[in-house]
């Protein structure tokens, strides 16, 4: 049942066909089923929670991201330095899923303190991807991703900084949301680089995602970043007429010609989105985005999010965070707690971000990539007075497979398989969508819009949505 739309596990509550204490005992057997296989959790709950509230998701099981604080419940950012750590409150995220009678059934693996992009960081193993288990999942958001596309649960819940929801979304087949930056409270969220941070959410449909997101956005007095408070139920405006709507795609990222087949049919398959687009009413235009700017949005996003990850994880030191590995004195039990607590990945960031924070370069490096950042978040804003919203394919490539994972630099690289950072850059509210399948692996679209519009992406999405035919993919479907 778990592997349903929310709308149809909905009416089976209602009906009586399903009890939420069936639905959580399926959930919780799913995914121990999946466990080995898939590696999507970090802790599977023994007991149901007592319900509270009533909302379209009362009773209904979801998963949580590991880097969300639960109290009383082991949080482990998936880090050996916070392997048996467990907090003394709750995020707002969880807190009100909690008031809305949703069900806490896990929480899921990610990549270490969430800086990582494969599912193959977190300390308790890799995530491997349900439609291929040769293939990653993608990060940082990899268990979350995996649990949805597996069928376990209708919805989880994710953190994106860079593309960390969209990403393994579209790798997993699944819908991922990214909402506006400050949309959905951040308190209690582990921060990586906070002025990059969004909470978001995986799911099988955009309604799925409206309904969710229309209970846990709003503003919070603990987060001094989130919103004020809309007025608007993204359910509600779902079905409102897109035509005449303009979008844009970004002509440079489309022009690369590596030799990758693959690409080459997603690029072939994003022309017939398009061309669906186009069948509704929406205009579909190529700009020229600045082939310039494109190719700095990886390097300025490195050191912005290295510099920013440094500084908010410097309280991970074994003293009032952390496992604490001895010494002699408090120097050497910080170093040693800090040496042994982090993989190779996450002290390489951090090195970057201590150089770049040093005095004699923070003018070179860090304060230039705000720059850089600026300009390009300018060049968006510029285009959004022309057209509602970007949209472009959301990744380069199909889940690579874990033997064939790069990290060298490339055009491709640089361009198309990093555009999904602009939307953190930009605190843009940004969705993927499945758009079909290449080699038998899920392939995504991507739509990116104006600050603050998130209603309209929604609309824009599920529109779009009804005419891919990609609604509710399940890679297990039992």
């Amino acid at each position: 049942m778990t592997n349903k739309l929310i709308d149809e596990i909905r009416n089976n509550l209602d009906n009586g066909n399903v009890t939420s204490e069936m639905l959580f005992d399926e959930v919780t057997s799913k995914a121990k089923k999946y466990q080995d296989e898939y590696n999507s959790f970090v802790t599977i709950m023994d007991k149901k929670e007592e319900m509270e509230g009533d909302s379209i998701l009362r009773g209904i099981p979801y998963a949580l991201k590991d880097n969300i604080s639960t109290k009383g419940i082991l949080t482990t950012a998936s880090s050996n330095i916070l392997k048996d750590y467990i907090p003394l409150y709750d995020a707002t995220i969880y807190k009100k899923l909690k008031e809305s009678g949703a069900v806490l059934m896990g929480k899921t693996v990610l990549d270490e303190l969430a800086m990582g992009g494969t599912g193959t960081t977190g300390h308790t193993g890799i995530v491997r991807n349900p439609w291929n288990k040769e293939r990653m999942i993608g990060g940082s958001s990899a268990g979350s991703a995996a649990a949805v596309a597996l069928g376990i649960v209708p919805f989880a819940i994710g953190s994106d900084t860079g593309d960390s929801i969209r990403k393994p979304a579209a790798y997993g087949g699944v819908v991922g949301y990214k909402p506006t930056y400050g949309r959905i409270s951040r308190y209690g969220l582990f921060a990586f680089a906070s002025s990059l941070d969004h909470v978001g959410v995986f799911t099988r449909s955009v309604k799925d995602t409206a309904y969710v997101m229309d209970i846990i956005k709003g503003h919070d007095d603990k987060d001094m970043t989130s919103l004020p408070d809309e007025d608007v139920n993204y359910v509600n405006n779902l079905s409102n007429n897109v035509k005449g709507k303009k979008l844009f795609y970004m002509k440079e990222a489309l022009e690369i010609n590596n030799g990758n087949e693959n690409l080459e049919k997603i690029i072939e398959s994003f022309y017939k989105t398009i061309d669906k687009c186009r069948e509704l009413g929406i205009e579909v235009v190529g700009v020229s985005f600045r082939k310039d700017l494109l190719e700095a949005v990886y390097p300025a996003y490195n050191v912005i999010s290295c510099a920013e990850a440094t500084s908010n994880n410097s309280n991970l030191t074994g003293i009032p965070f952390g496992n604490r590995i001895d010494g002699n004195n408090i120097n050497d039990i910080m170093m040693n707690t800090r040496t042994e607590g982090f993989s190779e990945l996450i002290k390489r960031r951090f090195v970057i971000g201590s150089y770049v924070l040093q005095k004699e370069n923070q003018e070179k490096l860090f304060l230039n990539a705000g720059r850089v950042r600026r300009m390009i978040v300018d060049r968006m804003n510029e285009l959004f007075k022309e057209y509602d919203a970007l949209i472009m394919p959301s990744t380069p490539d199909i889940a690579p497979l874990f033997n064939e994972a790069s990290d060298k630099l490339s055009d491709e690289y640089l361009i198309l398989g990093n555009h999904l950072v602009i939307g953190n850059f930009g605190g843009f509210p940004s969705i993927s969508i499945p758009s079909g399948f290449v080699n038998n692996m899920p392939i995504s679209v991507n739509i990116t819009g104006r600050a603050k519009e998130d209603s309209l992406v929604l609309n824009l999405a599920n529109k779009l949505e009804e005419v891919l035919g990609c609604k509710g993919m399940v890679a297990k479907d039992e």
